[in-house]
Order: C-alpha cells, then sequence, then structure tokens
C-alpha cells in the first residue's frame, strides 16, 4: 500500500518557494487537504466496512382478471401479513451466508448508482489534480529554472549587509546638506560616545564623504561581504535582462488558474446533479431464481448516509476552492502583472533610478508583494546603479588606501607629483587624502566623481581625463575653477567632455583629444572658451576643417597653439593672423600642400611646426624673414625636394629639422642660417655635404642618418660645439682623423657604414665613452687598447 506520505510531492516545495505563493494558493492548498483526507477516508470505508447488504422480497403475482385496486389492496395485505410473522418470528429464506455474500456482490454491481460506488475516489482523483495544477509552474522545466535562480538571489538580497545598509540610508537630501550633518554628527559622536549607533542614519549618497573624513566605522562591510554583494549585482542585471525576455511565468500561471476554474465549475455540475443518487435503499432484482428462488432483493447502502455528508461537505469545499480560483482569474487578468513600477520603492528609499521591470519578473514580484512587499523593497537595492556605484565606491576605497595610492606618486614632465589611475571601476574617494598631489591623471575610467572633498588637494594643478565620464559637485567645481591650470581631456563622445571646463577663469593650458568636426551629426562642437582669461596653451587633437570662432574668443591671450588633424585637410586659416601674441604654432597633419601665408603675419612667432603634412614646395619660406623671433622650424615628415636658397633669409633660426623628407641636395646658403645649434637632416636622400657646413660654429646636434653620403667634409669637424653627431646608416668608408677636434662630442653613431677601421684621435674626445659610441663591436676593437679602456671607463 503506498503511504500517503508519498503524495506530498504534489502539494510541497522547497520551503523558500513560500515567498511565491500568495494567500488565495495557501488557502486552495489547505482546502485540497481537506478534500484529499475526505477523498482518503471514504476509500478507507470502502475498503474496510461491507458495502451493501441485501435480503430476498417475495411478492406473489395478482391474479390476471384482478382489478388494479384490488391489486395494491392485495399487497398491502400481503405485506401487512408477512411483516407480522417477522416482528415475532422472523421469516425462513433457506439462503445460506454465501448465496448473500453473492447476492450482495450482484446488487452492488448492478444496482447501486455509479456514482454512490466511485465518489470517494473521484474526490481522491480531483483533489490530486487540484494539487498538480496548483504546483506545476513549481515543476516545469521551463519556468522551475528561473523560479530557483530566483528564489536563491531573493533570499541573498534580502539577507545582504549591503541590503541593510543602503536601505538604512536616508537619500533624499541634497549633497550640501549631506556634508554640514555629517559635520554636525561626527561633532555629537565626539561629545557623546556612548551614541555611536547614530552614525548608521547618514545618506546613502554621503558614504564617500564620510569615508574620507572617519575612520572606517563597524558598520563598514568587510571585503568578502563587498565582494559577494558586487557578485549580486552582477546576477541580478544579467538575470533581469533574461528574464525580462520573456512571459512563461506568467502564461503558466495563468493557464493552471483557468485549468482549475473550468475544473470546479465541472464538478460542480455533475456532483450537484447526482448527489441525490446516494440513497440507503435500493432495490434490487436479479434473474437467479433457480439458485437462490428470489428474484427482488431490497438492500441497505451501508454507506449511503456518511457519503452523502461527504458529498456535501466536498461540494461545499469545492465551492470555497472555485471562487478562490476566480478572485485569482479576476486579478490575473483586471491588473497589469507583466508591468511593475518599484514607484512607492523609489519614494521610500530616495533610490531615484530603480527602474520599472516587465513581463515575467515583473510577474514574480507581484506574486512576492502578496507575501510580503519588504522583499521586493530589499530587492530593488540590487537593481539600483547608484547604490551599486555606492557598493563599487566602497570596495575601491577598501583596496586602494591612501598609503597604497601614495607609493604610485611620480613626478611628470611638467615636474609636478603625480598619481596616474589605470582602468578602474571609479576614483577611490582615498585619493582626497593625497595633500601633496599636484596632478591627477585617469584613464579610461567611468563614473567618476569628483567630491568637496578635492578641496583637500590645495597642491593640485593639474587634471588629465582620458576617456573619462565625469560628474563634479557643485564645491568641488568652484575648487577646481580657482586651483587648476592644467586640464587635459580625451573623449569619444559629448558624455565625456566636461561642460564645466568652459568656466574654468585660472586656466592655463587646456589640451583636447577628440571629434570636434561640427561636419559629423556625432561630433562636439566647442562652445566658447572666452572665460578662459588666463589661457595660453591650447592644443587640439581632432579632425578640423577650420580653425573653430571659439579659439579666435581667446586670441588675444593665447600664445600656444597646437592643431593634430587626422589627415582631414585644414582650411580657411585666416583666423590666425588674429592671434599675434602666438609663440608657438603646430599645425600635425592637417593635408597641407604649402605654408600657410597667415602664419607670416604672426610676428611674435617663435617656434613652428608643419609636421605630417603633404608640403612638396616650400618656396614661400622667404616670407619668414619678416618673422624676427623664430627659431625653430620643423618641416620634417612631408615630401619637400629641395631647400631653397633664400633659407639663408631666416638669420635666427636655431634649430631646423628638414628629416623623413626627399631631399637629394643640400643648399650652401643653408649653412648662412649661423645660429643654428640643431639640423636634423636624417632619412633622406642626400649624397654630399658642402664644406660651408664649417660655418655653423654655434652647431651642437647634427643627424644625416638614413642618406647616401660616401664622404664627410673636413670642415665638419671644425663645428667644435658639436655633442651629438649622428652618421649612421649611409655609405662611409673613411672617418677623418680630424674627429679629434671635436673635444665636446658626447655621443657617435657611426653604425651600418663601410668602415674597416676607427680612427685611433677618437681617444681624443674625451667626452665621449662607449655607450655614446654607437658602431659594431669588432669595429670597436680596431682601436686601440687604450683608447678603447678610456672610453669603457665611466
Amino acid at each position: 500500500m503506498i503511504p500517503v506520505m508519498e503524495f506530498r510531492q504534489f502539494s510541497e516545495q522547497q520551503p523558500a518557494f513560500r515567498v511565491l505563493k500568495p494567500w488565495w494558493d495557501v488557502f486552495t492548498d489547505y482546502l485540497s487537504v481537506v478534500m484529499l483526507m475526505i477523498g482518503v477516508f471514504g476509500c478507507t470505508l470502502q475498503v474496510m466496512q461491507d458495502k451493501i447488504i441485501c435480503l430476498p422480497q417475495r411478492v406473489s403475482p395478482p391474479p390476471e382478471n384482478t382489478s388494479e385496486v384490488e391489486v395494491k389492496s392485495l399487497l398491502h395485505l400481503q405485506s401487512n401479513i408477512s411483516a407480522a410473522p417477522r416482528e415475532m418470528t422472523g421469516l425462513k429464506t433457506d439462503l445460506d451466508l454465501q448465496q448473500y455474500s453473492f447476492i450482495n456482490q450482484m446488487c452492488y454491481e448492478k444496482a447501486l448508482h455509479w456514482y454512490a460506488k466511485y465518489f470517494p475516489y473521484l474526490v481522491l482523483i480531483h483533489t490530486l489534480i487540484f494539487m498538480v495544477c496548483s504546483n506545476f509552474w513549481f515543476k516545469f522545466p521551463g519556468s522551475s529554472s528561473k523560479i530557483e535562480h530566483f528564489i536563491s538571489m531573493l533570499g541573498k538580497c534580502f539577507d545582504s549587509p549591503w541590503t541593510t545598509r543602503a536601505l538604512s540610508e536616508v537619500s533624499g537630501e541634497n549633497p550640501e546638506e549631506k556634508d554640514k550633518k555629517s559635520i554636525t554628527l561626527r561633532s555629537n559622536i565626539a561629545v557623546s560616545p556612548g551614541e555611536g549607533s547614530l552614525e548608521k542614519t547618514q545618506s546613502l549618497r554621503s558614504i564617500p564623504e564620510k569615508i574620507v573624513v572617519d575612520k572606517p566605522s563597524a558598520s563598514a562591510l568587510d571585503k568578502k561581504e563587498g565582494e559577494q554583494a558586487k557578485a549580486l549585482f552582477e546576477k541580478v542585471k544579467k538575470f533581469r535582462l533574461h528574464v525580462e525576455e520573456g512571459d512563461i511565468l506568467y502564461l503558466m500561471y495563468v493557464r493552471q488558474t483557468v485549468f482549475k476554474v473550468f475544473k470546479f465549475l465541472l464538478i460542480i455540475a455533475y456532483n450537484s446533479s447526482l448527489v441525490n443518487k446516494v440513497r440507503n435503499r435500493v432495490h434490487c432484482v436479479v434473474e437467479i431464481q433457480d439458485m437462490t428462488g428470489y428474484k427482488n432483493f431490497e438492500c441497505n447502502h451501508t454507506m449511503a448516509h456518511l457519503f452523502s455528508k461527504l458529498s456535501y461537505c466536498y461540494l461545499c469545499l469545492v465551492a470555497v476552492y472555485g471562487l478562490t480560483s476566480l478572485y485569482t482569474s479576476y486579478w490575473l487578468f483586471y491588473r497589469s502583472l507583466k508591468e511593475y513600477s518599484f514607484e512607492y520603492v523609489r519614494q521610500e528609499t530616495g533610490i531615484n533610478d530603480i527602474p520599472d521591470v516587465k513581463n515575467d519578473f515583473a510577474f514574480m514580484l507581484h506574486m512576492i508583494d502578496q507575501y510580503d512587499p519588504l522583499y521586493s523593497k530589499r530587492f530593488a537595492v540590487f537593481l539600483s546603479e547608484v547604490s551599486e556605484n555606492k557598493l563599487k565606491q566602497l570596495n575601491l576605497n577598501h583596496e586602494w588606501t591612501a598609503e597604497k595610492l601614495r607609493q604610485r606618486l611620480q613626478t611628470n614632465s611638467n615636474n609636478r607629483l603625480e598619481l596616474q589611475l589605470f582602468m578602474l571601476p571609479g576614483l577611490p574617494d582615498t585619493v582626497f587624502e593625497l595633500t601633496e598631489l599636484q596632478s591627477l591623471k585617469l584613464e579610461i575610467i567611468n563614473n567618476v566623481t569628483i567630491l568637496a572633498s578635492i578641496s583637500q588637494l590645495v597642491n593640485l594643478q593639474e587634471l588629465s581625463l582620458y576617456q573619462c565620464s565625469l560628474k563634479l559637485h557643485t564645491t568641488a567645481t568652484s575648487f577646481l575653477k580657482e586651483n587648476l591650470k592644467v586640464l587635459r581631456v580625451k573623449f569619444d563622445d559629448n558624455r565625456e567632455l566636461p561642460n564645466w571646463m568652459y568656466g574654468l577663469r585660472n586656466l592655463e593650458e587646456l589640451y583636447l583629444t577628440g571629434s570636434l568636426s561640427p561636419d559629423a551629426s556625432k561630433n562636439i562642437v566647442l562652445e566658447s572658451l572666452r572665460d578662459m582669461k588666463c589661457l595660453k596653451t591650447l592644443s587640439l587633437k581632432s579632425n578640423l576643417t577650420k580653425i573653430p570662432q571659439s579659439i579666435v574668443d581667446v586670441s588675444s591671450h593665447l600664445l600656444r597653439l597646437y592643431f593634430h588633424n587626422d589627415g582631414t585637410k585644414l582650411v580657411m586659416l585666416n583666423n590666425l593672423k588674429k592671434m599675434t601674441n602666438l609663440i608657438e604654432l603646430e599645425l600635425v597633419r592637417c593635408d597641407l600642400e604649402r605654408i600657410p601665408h597667415a602664419i607670416f603675419s604672426l610676428t611674435n612667432l617663435q617656434e613652428l611646426d608643419l609636421k605630417e603634412n603633404n608640403l612638396r614646395s616650400i618656396e614661400e619660406i622667404i616670407s619668414f624673414q619678416h618673422l624676427r623671433k623664430l627659431t625653430c622650424l620643423k618641416l620634417w615628415y612631408n615630401s619637400i625636394m629641395y631647400i631653397p636658397e633664400h633659407i639663408k633669409k631666416l638669420g635666427s633660426l636655431e634649430r631646423l629639422y628638414f628629416c623623413h623628407n626627399k631631399i637629394e641636395v643640400l643648399p650652401s646658403h643653408l649653412f648662412l642660417c649661423n645660429k643654428l645649434r640643431y639640423l636634423d637632416l636624417s632619412n633622406n636622400d642626400i649624397r654630399f655635404i658642402p664644406p660651408e657646413i664649417g660655418v655653423l660654429q654655434s652647431l651642437q646636434y647634427f643627424s644625416v642618418v638614413c642618406n647616401k653620403i660616401e664622404n664627410l667634409p673636413d670642415e665638419l669637424f671644425f663645428c667644435k660645439k658639436l655633442k651629438i653627431l649622428k652618421l649612421g646608416k649611409n655609405s662611409l668608408s673613411i672617418l677623418s682623423p680630424k674627429v679629434s677636434y671635436l673635444a665636446l662630442l658626447t655621443y657617435l653613431d657611426l653604425k651600418c657604414n663601410h668602415f674597416e677601421v676607427l680612427p685611433q684621435e677618437l681617444g681624443c674626445c674625451h667626452a665621449l665613452k662607449r655607450s655614446g659610441l654607437i658602431v659594431e663591436e669588432t669595429l670597436f676593437e680596431t682601436l686601440p687598447s687604450d683608447v678603447r679602456d678610456q672610453m669603457k671607463a665611466e
């Protein structure tokens, strides 16, 4: 016999699943248990007791010519006559026990109505179907997996220390009020040490400010709890994406509810019509006169009275069950259960970015609200990006302590103490404890929030933001406006270009890298820089086609302007004429085919860089004679074929870059620029160096690497101030002994030539060491041993 406990799996789930069972499901479960007990009780009675008891009935056939009235009176008289002796002495039937048992069985099968026989079994079957139907969505593979994952996450979110902490915070105040409250709170704690529990009432959004100033409190999450909460955020995010795609849970629940309503109507319909078939007295006619001598039997259904009561009771329970199912149907179809709003949670917690959800995710949350709305409230914390960012910030502060950050401080090229942070989930609040910090460089960091605590960085002058989305506290914006001197921003979209930078009135240097061309719809238009009264240096690495008007706004005080295009042709350069104070100008990769005439109006220009353009001819170079202060000219990485002779007009030049061009002949007039200290002619097609090079008595750097030079003029070694001489990758075979004249030489590149020996006069170059002599090791061995030893002695 199968124990009743085996049927528990149809009515019970995992204990955690109870959160998805609203009151009507719990109520119908109890009704199912009662109906199941009725069915089991009826089946038990059927098995353990006699089902029916029959006695033979003697009926004398009336005469053929007797009237109907006489027959009735005769039957009545016969019954009275037969009744009298039965009451007194009984009537002998000559039937034995086996014949009675046989008759009982025959009458039970033939005369008793099927409903009276199978009522307990019907109750049992219907009840089991109700139980299976009520819990089918917990067992169906397509829905049970989602429910199990959801219940698992729900329990972890409910019990997470981060949930408790987030919901205990009051997060509806503005940042300024929070700062004041945190200061007041700390003063109260100092006065009343025993009231330390007040520390937990601080705002969720003021967690970072608190961590910067205060020591970690007892309520702070440890590292393990923080990592667990972080993992929960990721699980909830992925689960939401998966579950919101479909509505299988909703459909399964609707279908099983509709099925229960249909089954309720069916049971009520046929039970109410058949319940009166359960009777005590049953008349039975069995053709067995040859065996027993009797044909008519009067039977008593022993369980009829009890089954009748049970059936009425069962009908009442089914009616209540059906009404409950009808209410469930009304609840399902009257409300929009495929959408769920967290409006009330947003109002209570102040976490305003909790998103509304839909489909199966929304349906499960509606079901949970029937159990306890607190579950949804605590679960909503893990749907908020604000909450997630606060948690990340907390974990970040635990990982990046002030001591760890201080170890990463380095001095940058501007001789400022710099902290560089790369690809972090956020900006650690502990950064604001490094009061000695002068430069902050952030690269590829999302959700950077600069708090009012930045005012502690009294030495901060330089800020670099490379592909970072930044949010500023109001007080932080005011601080940067007053203190920031250098700003570097590399951006991909408009969210990464901060609007507050236009108000940095004390900014001196601005470096922007990103798409600023107004031709593309997604690119950024540079707003007015008029408020930057102190701006001296402006660098734009972009794809501009013309000089923006915003640059003209600062032309009166701009000293350095750097344009680095991506190869886009820069036209309409007439605005350059207005920048009369420029001392440095770079036009790199601007697809220039000739030197812009607007440059010749910049009388204060000292340095000009036209790198990586498309210059082939530089005849306009004669106009540079009007630029009396021009000391550095960079025409490198172009396609220049020759150098015009009137380059001699540039008498103020000190540095000249012609490397990476296609120059074949060096004009002697080039060396009439006798102030040259730096001359780079590398990576050309030069075959001959004119002897007039000896005129350059101030020359300190000379490079002709990667050319086709076969001989060097002796006059080259009359440039006695030479410190760096690069002759590598040519066709030289002899190095003149006059190299000894170069007493200040510290670097000599002779590699990849045709030298067989090196002159021993290299030993007279006392400043030249082995590390500064770039030559093959076999060629170095041709020097005398004392010269080699001298060079190796650092």
